[in-house]
């Protein structure tokens, strides 16, 4: 199986570059799989329900999102049509699943590709993020319940020690440990001794004429006078970063982990 993670998808220009060459990647990768990070869709921060399915419209299987999540209050009403049945597009975009247990929403989906069952799970660091669950302790229950080989973890974390962590706690038990959050993309993928893809973090999918796609004035203004700003998304040199990762979808191990970077 090919597997396609896209790094957080920032504002109008990131939705606007995934949509303009999605198509070609999936044809040039044989990419069977994609999973986007969308907590940044809505100007930066959040995402809505309109925008969640304009991203399905483009044939992404699972968002998976991270401290940005509650940004937009009417996300919350969208995880509550994903309970009962659990099924609905709605299920598909994910919290992580180490905040607290009775938030509204999920934090791993199963699900098919084809007849080849398999799972996202979305989990968010503590080092220098808010304090919630231990990530480690809850993917370990998460992955006793998960009848899948394939098994995709995105790690949103600030900390690199973090992310790098978990990678070797789940080398083997994974497919892939990819982390998000910090918007600049790191050049240390690998697959690991035991079959677990793995990279610090994916990189933004936004522009790059900025500071972690807000508008450079705005932020460099605020380190100048520390004065409170209304952060803006820059527009230009949109870029879309992405993993691909190739797995044998009988024991789950990934064979290769190819890193993009597209204008």
């Amino acid at each position: 199986m090919r597997i396609l993670l896209i790094g957080d998808i920032f504002g109008r220009p990131g939705r606007a570059i995934v949509k303009e060459r999605l198509p070609e990647i999936v044809r040039e990768h044989a990419i069977q799989l994609i999973i986007a990070n969308g907590e940044n869709t809505a100007a930066g921060f959040g995402i809505t329900p309109a925008l969640a399915e304009e991203l399905f419209d483009l044939n992404i299987d699972v968002i998976t999102t991270g401290n940005h999540v509650w940004d937009k209050r009417e996300i919350v009403d969208y995880f509550q049509m994903a309970e009962g049945d659990g099924r609905g597009p709605a299920r598909r975009v994910l919290r992580p699943a180490n905040f607290p247990a009775d938030m509204p929403g999920r934090g791993v989906y199963q699900g098919f590709k084809g007849k080849i069952p398999y799972a996202v799970i979305n989990l968010q660091g503590r080092v220098f993020m808010a304090s919630n669950d231990d990530p480690f302790r809850i993917v370990d229950q998460l992955l006793q319940k998960i009848d899948a080989k394939v098994i995709v973890v995105d790690m949103h974390a600030e900390a690199t020690s973090e992310k790098i962590s978990l990678g070797w706690y789940l080398d083997g038990r994974v497919t892939a440990v990819i982390g998000t959050h910090t918007h600049v993309p790191t050049a240390d993928e690998r697959v690991l001794p035991n079959g677990t893809a793995y990279v610090t973090d994916v990189g933004m999918t936004g522009p790059y004429d900025g500071v972690i796609g807000v508008k450079k004035e705005l932020v460099v203004g605020k380190f100048l006078n520390g004065m409170p700003v209304r952060f803006e998304p820059a527009t230009g040199d949109v870029r879309l970063c992405a993993v691909v990762i190739d797995c044998d979808v009988e024991t789950g191990k990934a064979l290769s982990i190819e890193r993009l970077m597209l204008s």
